[in-house]
C-alpha cells in the first residue's frame, strides 16, 4: 500500500509538471522540482537529527515508567472494562492482559512497545478464534481501538513541533485529547452497534462515564474561557500534567528500587536509534510531498476543496491541513511528513500547523494497522473492521477541525 501511495504521488507530480511545461512552453517547473528534491532531503535529515535529543529524553522516561510498574498499574485498572467489552475472551486468558498492555502502551505514547504488544495480543486472540481466516469480534474491536489511537502523551508530535520552532510545543495537548476521545468513542460505538455489545452494563458505564466526564469537563472549562486565556491555561494544564506524570513515573520507580539512571539510559539509547532510523522514511515521504507541492498538483487539489468550502460560506483555513487527514489512513510516515510540510510551509504556530498536529494525533494509520495486525495471524476476511475504523477516522478529523477553531480561532 505504501509503495503504491509513494509511487503514485511522484508520478502524479511528474505528470502535472509535464502538462504545465507543455501548456506554458516553459521548463522552469523542472527547476522547481529539482530544487524541491534537494530542499526536502535536507529538511528531512535536519528534522530527524533534531528529534534525537527529544526522543532520547522521552523514551528514557517511558522506560523508567515501564520498569517502575506504572504501565502494570494501568493494565490492572482497565481489566474490568475489557472483560465486558470482549466477553468471548475468558477471564484470566493471556489475550486479556496482552490487549490491555497494548492499549496502555498506546495511551502513554509507547509506539515501540505498543506494536509488539499488539501483535502478541492478536496472536492470543487468534487462539480463541473459531474461524482462523476471519476476524473475530474481539479482534475487530481491538483493531478499531488501535486505529482510533487513544493517546494521552503524543510525544512525537510535541517533538516535531519543538523542532519546527513552535513557541509552546504542547499547546495542542488538550485539543488532541478531545479529538482522539471523539475518534475512539465513535469507533467503540460503531463496533458495539454491529456486535451488539452491552454498553449499558454498570461497569462499562462507570468507565466510559468517568472518561467522558473528564474529557467533557476539560472541553467545557476551556471552551468557556476567552481565546487568549484558553491558550494560556491549556498550555499550563498540558505542561503541568506532563510534568506531573514524569514525577509519578520517577517516584514509582524509586519506590520499587529501580536503578533509574541505568534504565533511563537504556530507553534513551533506543530513542536515539528511533530518531536516526526514521531519516530514510521521512526523507522519502518529504521528497514525494515536495514534488507534489512544487509541481502545483497539491495546491490545485486544495484550491478545488477551498473553492467548494467557500462556496458553502465556511471558513477555509482548515483546508491547508487536509493533506495530513487524507494520507493518515494509509501511511503513518506519509501523514507525519504531511504534518511536517504543513508546519514548515505555514508555520508551526499557524492555524494549519496546529490543526495538522491535532489531526495527526487524533487517529492511527488504519490500513497499516489492519495489514500488520491481521496479516500477522493470517486473517483474510476483516468483516466490519475497515468500515468501523474509517468511521472513527472521520470523527477524529471532524473533531480536530472543530476543537482547533475553538482553541486557536
Amino acid at each position: 500500500m505504501l509503495n503504491a501511495i509513494w509511487a503514485g504521488m511522484i508520478l502524479t507530480a511528474c505528470a502535472v509538471a509535464l502538462a504545465k511545461a507543455v501548456m506554458t512552453g516553459q521548463g522552469t517547473v523542472f527547476v522547481a522540482l529539482m530544487q524541491s528534491l534537494f530542499d526536502s532531503a535536507k529538511t528531512g535529515f535536519e528534522i530527524s537529527l533534531g528529534l534525537a535529543g527529544v526522543m532520547t529524553l522521552w523514551l528514557g522516561i517511558m522506560r523508567v515508567a515501564q520498569a517502575g510498574g506504572s504501565l502494570d498499574f494501568i493494565t490492572r485498572a482497565l481489566s474490568p472494562l475489557f472483560r465486558r467489552l470482549m466477553p468471548e475472551v475468558p477471564a484470566g486468558h493471556p489475550a486479556q492482559g496482552a490487549v490491555v498492555m497494548n492499549l496502555s502502551a498506546n495511551v502513554l505514547g509507547l509506539d515501540n512497545a505498543a506494536t509488539p504488544l499488539g501483535l502478541a495480543a492478536m496472536r492470543e486472540l487468534q487462539t480463541l478464534n473459531p474461524k482462523p481466516d476471519t476476524a473475530s469480534n474481539a479482534m475487530i474491536l481491538f483493531l478499531v481501538l488501535n486505529a482510533s489511537s487513544v493517546t494521552l502523551l503524543p510525544l512525537t508530535i510535541f517533538a516535531y513541533r519543538a523542532q519546527l520552532g513552535a513557541h509552546d510545543p504542547t499547546d495542542v495537548f488538550v485539543p488532541i485529547l478531545i479529538a482522539t476521545y471523539c475518534s475512539s468513542m465513535t469507533g467503540l460505538l460503531a463496533v458495539a452497534l454491529v456486535q451488539r455489545i452491552n454498553l449499558l452494563h454498570r461497569v462499562v458505564l462507570a468507565y466510559l462515564g468517568l472518561i467522558t466526564a473528564l474529557v467533557a469537563g476539560l472541553a467545557l472549562y476551556f471552551g468557556s474561557l476567552p481565546a487568549a486565556e484558553m491558550q494560556r491555561q491549556s498550555a499550563v494544564f498540558s505542561n503541568g500534567l506532563l510534568f506531573g506524570l514524569i514525577v509519578v513515573f520517577l517516584v514509582a520507580a524509586l519506590w520499587r528500587r529501580v536503578k533509574v539512571y541505568e534504565v533511563f539510559i537504556e530507553g534513551a539509547k533506543e530513542g536515539f536509534q528511533v530518531a536516526v532510523g526514521i531519516i530514510p522514511y521521512l526523507v522519502a515521504m518529504l521528497l514525494a510531498i515536495g514534488l507534489l507541492r512544487a509541481s502545483g498538483a497539491l495546491e490545485s487539489l486544495l484550491e478545488g476543496i477551498r473553492y467548494l468550502v467557500r462556496a458553502a460560506g465556511w471558513d477555509a483555513r482548515f483546508v491547508e491541513a487536509l493533506p495530513t487527514a487524507l494520507v493518515k489512513p494509509f501511511s503513518g510516515s506519509g501523514a507525519r511528513a504531511m504534518m511536517v510540510e504543513t508546519m514548515r510551509t505555514y508555520g508551526a504556530d499557524s492555524f494549519a500547523g496546529r490543526l495538522s498536529a491535532v489531526i495527526q494525533g487524533s487517529t492511527e494509520t488504519t490500513f497499516y494497522v489492519l495489514a500488520v495486525y491481521f496479516g500477522s495471524v493470517g486473517i483474510q476476511k476483516s468483516r466490519h473492521a475497515i468500515s468501523c475504523a474509517l468511521l472513527a477516522d472521520l470523527a477524529g478529523v471532524l473533531a480536530a477541525i472543530t476543537v482547533c477553531y475553538a482553541f486557536f480561532g
